[in-house]
């Protein structure tokens, strides 16, 4: 006979379950802990560090010029933003200026990494929500847009495409019409994905509603790019601190009501049809000139420390670099990678949802965990 208070052998209150990290959703080797209620999650604990390799200390052992091959590697489906960032740090670090042409084909580069960039995402986040078409879809374009980066820098993932001072390769002839060919294209297929998903009834129903964040919520979780607008706060570095050629360039930043991971998607498809519009204005509009500026052959910024952000497809990438202004190295440098922000959003976003939503919200804040981790 059990007295009443006596305890049960097994407390079936709550089930504790491992979703990856060799998962095909986690989009790279993320484990989450989730504590579920039946099919509802009451609690996840996001597991980190299986890709750890790092970064920023490798950064400290090799000279400027070779941290910028390092940064591809972090953000690896956008190799050109990562570059930016890292090369505009250092030219502010040591008051440099770029020539004029430079910040253009920076500016065209960066639009298509992020062209590029969300066209994977939609791709791999429709797919694990089921409509595997738009992966398809979305490759496809997205081949065209690696074929123009590998006529300019020979390469097609990780780029080492920028270097300090200004660009080490001009436009090749011809190429700046194959860009504005493929804009044309890009405009053309928006409408095909538009039709798949916008007003898909199973899209809409997996998506609206799923992971709301206020904007409050987003601000204090530290929250950035198309998820921080998504929750309607207008934040874009392109254009609060604009770097590059972005302060000549005309361009909305769309904002979204709910912030639900159907507003997410949304605020990424209209970046879609801006970054063609940045793209357009930077090519046709292209100056003609050097596309080096002034640089020491062994760099050395004089001792200081310096931060700089830039707008990067997943949202806002800072580098922090300290030099003692004696090596060719930098004393200290630090990233501030969106999308290792972005998942401290997870846990807040899943709670309350099914199991199966927390696919779909992993896909929504779009993590590459080569940079959470780095």
């Amino acid at each position: 006979m059990q007295t009443p208070d006596a305890r049960p052998m097994f407390d079936t209150d709550e089930l504790v379950i491992n979703m990856g990290p060799q998962h095909p959703s986690t989009h790279g080797v993320l484990r989450l802990v989730l504590k579920l209620d039946g099919e509802k999650v009451r609690d996840c604990d996001a597991v980190i560090g299986y890709l750890h390799r790092g970064v920023e200390k490798l950064c400290e052992s090799r000279d400027y010029t070779q941290v910028v091959l390092i940064t591809d590697r972090m953000d690896y489906v956008a190799a050109a933003t990562n570059n930016l960032g890292y090369v505009e740090t250092v030219e502010k670090l040591m008051s440099l200026e770029v020539p004029r042409r430079a910040l253009y084909i920076r500016t065209i580069l960066s639009e298509l990494q992020r062209v590029a960039s969300h066209l994977l995402w939609l791709g791999t986040h429709a797919a694990d929500i089921g409509a595997l078409t738009v992966l398809l879809f979305g490759l496809r374009e997205r081949e065209l847009i690696l074929d123009l980066f590998e006529e300019y820098c020979g390469a097609r993932l990780t780029y080492n495409t920028m270097r300090i001072g200004g660009q080490p390769w001009d436009v090749q002839p011809g190429w700046d019409k194959k860009v504005l060919q493929f804009c044309d294209i890009q405009e053309q297929k928006l409408p095909e994905y538009e039709q798949l998903l916008t007003s898909n009834r199973i899209w809409m129903e997996r998506t609206n509603d799923v992971g709301v964040i206020s904007a409050a919520d987003a601000i204090a979780i530290g929250l950035c790019g198309p998820p921080l607008r998504a929750s309607g706060v207008a934040r874009d570095v392109r254009k609060d601190e604009p770097y590059a050629a972005y302060a000549e360039m005309d361009f909305d930043v769309p904002i979204g009501v709910k912030g639900d991971t159907y507003d997410r998607y949304l605020v990424r498809l209209e970046e879609f049809r801006q970054s063609l519009r940045i793209i357009r204005q930077a090519v046709q509009g292209l100056p003609e000139g050097p596309i080096m500026g002034k640089v020491p052959r062994l760099i050395k910024p004089p001792a200081g420390e310096t931060y700089h952000a830039i707008e990067a497809p997943k949202g806002e990438i800072g580098y922090f670099i300290a030099s003692d202004g004696k090596s060719a190295s930098p004393y200290r440098l630090r990233v501030r990678p969106p999308s290792f922000c972005n998942l401290q959003a997870l846990r807040q976003l899943v709670r309350g949802h099914l199991i199966a939503d927390v696919v779909a919200l992993i896909g929504t804040i779009d993590i590459v965990l080569g940079e959470v981790d780095r």
